[in-house]
């Protein structure tokens, strides 16, 4: 079952795991071993979470990287849904 307009998890990241430690950005981008860049962009949403940054953030945090992935996932396909209508796919049936 799919969450109702699920937050993206950079929301996620910045909310729960960046602000109750207090560290910046580019402090948390360090600890990950990735660029500022990298980071904000997540954060801000831009980009999404791909199975070597799960496993990065399941190492800094303490959580799995199963989680990570699970969540931009829930987060891609409830926007995808969004737009089903939109889309031209014929249904395929076996006769």
């Amino acid at each position: 079952m799919l969450m109702h307009n699920p937050p993206h998890p950079g929301e996620i990241i910045k909310e729960l795991c960046l602000e109750p430690l207090g560290i910046s950005v580019t402090e948390a981008a360090d600890a990950l071993g990735v660029s500022r860049k990298t980071l904000s962009s997540i954060l801000n949403g831009r980009a999404g979470i791909s199975p070597e940054m799960a496993v990065r953030l399941s190492i800094a945090f303490d959580t799995s990287a199963e989680s990570w992935l699970e969540q931009q996932s829930q987060y891609q396909l409830w926007h995808a849904e969004q737009h089903r209508n939109e889309l031209k796919v014929r249904r395929l049936i076996v006769a």
